[in-house]
């Protein structure tokens, strides 16, 4: 590049458009297997704990799966989505403190 000129970059993306099909909300939870993606903030595994007892004894959840990302600054690994897609009925992302 000559010295006489500028180069500009963009800060602008480009927009993608992805379309997903999310399944409908059981109706009830009785006999499901709930999960909780934890983002690893303090407290979390306390409330899940708490959390995970309710929905049992209230609303009849068979299990509850409780998986953690790596830290909470990053998506959660493919492994652990996959796992919870497969094996839970229902999952809640949380965050805590």
């Amino acid at each position: 590049m000559a010295r006489d000129t500028i180069r500009v970059l963009s800060p602008v993306g480009q927009a993608r458009e992805a379309r997903v099909t999310v399944p409908a909300l059981p109706a009830d939870l009785n006999g499901r297997t709930v999960g909780f993606l934890d983002n690893t903030k303090p407290n979390f595994d306390r409330l899940v704990g708490e959390l995970a007892q309710l929905l049992k004894d209230r609303f009849g959840v068979s299990a509850v799966l409780h998986r953690k990302k790596a830290n909470a600054s990053t998506p959660a690994s493919p492994e652990v989505l996959a796992e919870l897609s497969k094996e839970c009925d229902v999952v809640f992302a949380g965050s805590a403190d």
